[in-house]
């Protein structure tokens, strides 16, 4: 799908709660929920922190977005996120039934909407989005490179 003017400033605001995610030493993925020109939902990973194999941007930023609407259908809404998601938010988005998914890089060991997998092109489900991909990549591509080149030195330290 086509680049619309608004997905940069989005996706600026979906960095940020990836900067937030890495000040928290969590993979620094941000994600936002916008509906019309307003934020209903956002997050960031927070899986170290709580524990939590399900707490991913994505999930955290749909359930914020299904508060806020007081429905479990999150629909005429974007998803911006700063990594192509796994398999397990691309199918919270598919239910959650978002109109549209934008995204910075694809992430090529867990993506699933078109790099690993292609949930969203799958013909079996009762629902699809339109993509938009590579919105502000390099940045979201430096953040994570720098968080786990900072993981790998760490590693390497003396006890």
């Amino acid at each position: 799908m086509k680049y619309l003017k608004e997905d940069e400033h989005w996706m600026r605001v979906a960095l940020q709660e990836a900067q937030k995610a890495f000040e928290e030493d969590e993979v620094p993925v941000g994600a936002v929920i916008v509906k019309g020109d307003r934020i209903i939902g956002q997050g960031h990973n927070k899986s170290e922190r709580l524990n939590d194999p399900t707490a991913h941007a994505e999930i955290i930023a749909l359930s914020a977005a299904a508060n806020f609407l007081n429905s479990w259908r999150i629909t005429d809404a974007t998803a911006y996120i700063t990594l192509e998601p796994c398999l397990m938010c691309t199918g919270a988005l598919v239910l959650a039934r978002i109109k549209r998914l934008v995204f910075g890089p694809f992430d090529k060991k867990f993506g699933a909407c078109g790099s690993v997998y292609d949930i969203p092109e799958d013909n079996k489900f009762n629902h699809t989005f339109k993509i938009t991909y590579g919105i502000l990549e390099q940045e979201s591509q430096n953040l994570l490179q720098s968080f786990f080149k900072n993981k790998r030195q760490q590693k390497n330290l003396p006890k």
